[in-house]
């Protein structure tokens, strides 16, 4: 396998949800979706990839906001 992202424009995932499977699938029209890398035949993703990645975002473009202190309390 090479470490190459993956382009596609279709998912289909399986989600178990203890009374039995269902699946998912999405097509994304003039788009594609973003895949990570594969390393050692494993593709690992975050539930904040994953997020992204079905909503058609490039996860790789998504970066937390940080939350900000409060300079006064009270």
């Amino acid at each position: 396998m090479q470490n190459v992202a993956c382009w596609a424009d279709r998912i289909k995932i399986l989600i178990w949800d203890r009374t039995g499977l269902v699946l998912v699938h999405k097509r994304l029209e003039g788009a594609k979706f973003v895949w990570p890398q594969i390393c050692d035949g494993v593709m690992r993703i975050s539930p904040a990839m994953f997020a992204a990645l079905f909503e058609g975002l490039d996860w790789r473009l998504v970066r937390p906001e940080h939350a900000r202190r409060p300079q006064v309390a009270g």
